[in-house]
């Protein structure tokens, strides 16, 4: 099949702007925004998101600006709508343990309640607990039992008093303490020189009576310790008599005022009755002097602590399951952490530090996550693997074993937390997970792949135009005629490479519109048009094509040396590709071959020097069989080629350029010089068919570029694979000139196609014997391999050639 000049109408794709059926974008703003292009992902993220089953989290897989994170979220706000408010979490003091606070999940809205009446509690018992103990009542009893204790306190004393008259000792309390002296039979007391003035054997009777006295004495310490221990258990039981019927109010106040039927009911109730028998504990402390005491306002401040809720999950006003986003998840800001205070040189905590993570707030609900910010933090990840696996959270403080000061540590109750998980990654980041962690993996059982291109119809580039409309609204922009959607349109086509698929990256689209609606209110336009958007496209080109600048550049003023005009023997234009991730842009670059006589066949020069890939390398292998399979009569192949990209220091990569050095290579054999005005791109399989290539639309607006400004005659032209046909989307300055004749695209299916059209002779076909038509390229290179072959004879086997001659 002979080459194909294209025309304009094959270069591009176009479309009325009245098909789209609207004026500007204003009118598609009541149309709610589909999932464009993302059937697949849809349907698997809308499954995951109902799906009430452990492991069922979405690993959600595609480019960044393919909306993964945004659609998600937006499916998650839809899906949240209809599930129940999960519960408040709420901890509290453990009486038992302090260090190990105690978990309680109450209804939505009834942790702030509990709350609050705790706090009411509080300032009620602080108010009212004085004002009983000061009543008449307990001031009636109390008196009694003090009066009790005075009266047999008085009666033990006069007991002692009487045994030490007894023994002629007097005795009398002094500072808190009892304090005797001996007296004669005057009734003098005796100083220490006149007791050693004593007999003997009085001194023996007197230290044997202060014995017995002092042996009395403990037992009347004994006896009043006693009974103090009874008053002060008497004074306290009439302190709790008084006290609880105001703690069993307030305490059925707060069953009262929590209504909803509450799963943890029984903890709960256990707290409040400890509550209860701590305050009753502690009743002195609430007890008012006659002056403030500030150790024991502290330590009634200490006591009251302990009966605060802290609430660290608030579902109050919820409307259905929370949804979570988490840009920034440090172990803390997701599992959860533990405040301290430095005191005393030491750092110190209590339950009411204990702080919700990200995982605590998303239970019952959605919690959406990048796998890139986990994979930064290795503590990080192994907490989540540990989640996923046990379904329990830890609140913990990671690294406190190393803090250079002591520390009051706490293990609060793990708590089950039911989240689903919309983990966001790169395609690569999914399959390495699925080979590196298949434990984790399995605890994402629902893949949601985003498309990087889609199939365009009419519905999606309606669906399009809603985007852009819902854009404007968002960002408060004008909005877009229906040429400028056109032209955005045509870029997403032109984004892929592709006039039947469309990018699926739509924040190139979003921004697209942004710098279009800049550019739109800088000339005080009340509608963004086609022209703005050219102009966005221009500028936005102009910002990055320095290097391309450059490198045209170096083609003017002869560097890079290129030849667009005239004919050539083994030297050729090929077509090359760079991408910089922000920008694509195209460019020539010679590729020449050398042939001889010799055994070591086709030398590929980059692979010699380590400068190439494997692809290329690869290509380059098959380029050689299709060559041998050509001349496979003239077996074996007696010629010595070399192939070289000149003037490439970079490396080369890829097999686009095997049509251009089969060309280059056939051309030095033959000896038939290449039209150079022709560059040429493509890849070769084994049976010469031409295959498609990438970056079809840079390379040829590259090379155009460079035959543009040598001079435009109508011989200047691409030749591209047949197969890329569809996936030209070229600029309209190229289209222009291909309408005007002074440029031209051709395609081929085969190599031999291409052949003809640069040497201008066909290509030539192998009769029954293996022989090609003399005056064909094949005849020609043909009969170059024979005389090699000859050559290689005689210099191998000279003396017997030499003989045969004569």
């Amino acid at each position: 099949m002979p080459t194909s000049n294209l025309t304009p109408a094959e270069l591009r794709l176009s479309f009325d702007p009245g098909s789209l059926g609207f004026a500007d974008t204003s009118e598609l703003l009541d149309h709610p925004l589909p999932w464009i292009g993302q059937e697949r992902a849809e349907r698997a993220a809308r499954f995951g998101l109902e799906m009430d089953q452990p492991d069922y989290n979405l690993f959600v897989l595609g480019e960044v600006g393919s909306g993964r994170s945004s659609l998600l979220k937006r499916a998650m706000q839809t899906a949240a709508v209809n599930r129940p408010v999960p519960p408040d979490l709420c901890y509290l003091h453990n009486f038992d343990v302090p260090e190990r606070p105690r978990a309680l999940r109450l209804p939505a809205g009834q942790g702030r309640l509990l709350r609050q009446l705790m706090a009411q509690m509080l300032k009620s018992l602080q108010k009212n607990i004085p004002q009983c103990l000061k009543g008449q009542d307990f001031k009636v009893e109390s008196e009694r039992i003090e009066n009790n204790y005075k009266a047999d306190e008085a009666k033990a004393y006069a007991a002692l008093d009487a045994l030490a008259e007894a023994h002629k000792f007097t005795l009398h309390r002094e500072s808190g303490h009892l304090v005797f002296t001996y007296r004669d039979e005057k009734g003098h007391t005796l100083t220490e020189d006149e007791m050693l003035a004593q007999p003997k054997e009085l001194r023996a009777a007197i230290d044997q009576a202060e014995l017995e006295l002092r042996a009395e004495i403990s037992r009347y310490f004994e006896k009043i310790g006693s009974l103090e221990r009874i008053k002060d258990e008497a004074l306290a039981a009439l302190r709790r008599q008084v006290v609880k019927p105001l703690l069993e109010h307030e305490l059925q106040e707060i069953r009262t005022g929590l209504k909803k039927q509450i799963k943890d009911s029984v903890k709960l109730g256990t707290y409040l009755e400890q509550v209860v028998h701590d305050v009753l504990g502690n009743l002195e402390l609430f007890e008012m002097p006659d002056s403030d005491d500030d150790i024991r306002l502290e330590a009634l401040g200490k006591v009251l602590s302990r009966y605060r809720v802290n609430l660290i999950v608030d579902n109050d006003g919820l409307t259905g399951a929370p949804v979570i986003v988490e840009d920034n998840p440090l172990f803390r800001s997701l599992f959860g952490s533990i405040e301290y205070q430095s005191e005393n040189d030491a750092l110190v905590t209590d339950f009411s530090r204990i702080r919700a993570g990200s995982l605590h707030k998303a239970h019952g609900g959605y919690l959406m996550l990048h796998l890139r910010d986990l994979l930064v933090d290795g503590l990080v990840w192994e907490k989540l693997r540990r989640l996923l696996r046990s379904g329990r959270l830890q609140v913990e403080e990671p690294g406190t074993a190393f803090t250079p000061i002591a520390m009051v540590s706490l293990e609060p109750e793990a708590v089950d937390v039911d989240v689903k998980i919309v983990l966001i990654g790169s395609r690569e980041q999914y399959y390495e997970l699925q080979e590196d962690d298949p434990e984790f993996a399995r605890h994402f059982s629902v893949k949601v792949d985003f498309a990087e291109s889609f199939s365009a119809s009419a519905d999606s580039r309606r669906a399009t135009a809603v985007f852009v409309a819902h854009t404007c609204r968002q960002s408060g922009l004008p909005h877009l005629g229906a040429a400028a959607v056109v032209r955005l349109l045509e870029d997403g086509h032109r984004e892929v490479d592709d006039q039947s698929r469309q990018s699926a990256i739509f924040a190139r689209t979003e921004a697209l519109v942004l710098e279009s609606a800049a550019i739109c209110r800088a000339r005080a336009g009340r509608l963004v048009d086609a022209a703005d958007v050219e102009a966005a496209l221009a500028a936005r080109i102009m910002r990055h094509d320095y290097p391309e600048q450059r490198l045209q550049e170096a083609f003017a003023k002869g560097d890079l040396l290129i030849a667009v005009q005239g004919e050539r023997t083994g030297q050729l234009n090929g077509l090359t590709q760079m991408d910089l991730g922000d920008y694509r842009f195209g460019f020539p670059v010679r590729v020449s071959a050398r042939t001889h006589a010799g055994e070591h066949g086709l030398i590929n020069i980059e692979r010699e020097v380590e400068m190439s890939g494997p692809i290329h390398d690869k290509g380059v292998f098959i380029l050689h069989n299709y060559l041998s399979a050509l001349f496979a009569h003239n077996a074996p192949l007696a010629f010595n080629a070399s192939i070289v990209f000149e003037q490439e220091y970079h490396g080369v990569e890829g097999d686009s350029a095997s049509c251009a050095e089969l060309f280059v290579l056939l051309s030095s054999l033959s000896g038939l010089p290449l039209k150079q005005g022709i560059a040429v791109t493509g890849a070769v399989n084994q049976h010469g068919e031409v295959l498609p290539v990438g970056g079809i639309n840079e390379k040829i607006e590259g090379y155009f570029r460079l035959c543009a400004t040598a001079g435009l005659d109508g011989s200047h032209g691409v030749l591209i694979p047949q197969r890329n046909r569809r996936h030209l989307m070229l600029e309209r300055g190229v289209v222009e000139a291909v309408d005007r004749g002074l440029f031209h695209i051709y395609t081929a299916e085969h190599v031999s196609d291409g052949m003809e059209l640069l040497t201008g002779l066909p290509a030539g076909m192998a009769d029954e014997s293996g022989n090609y038509p003399p005056g064909s390229v094949l005849g020609h290179a043909q009969k170059t391999l024979l005389a090699y072959r000859r050559a290689c004879q005689l210099s191998a086997h000279p003396k017997n050639t030499l003989k045969h001659l004569r």
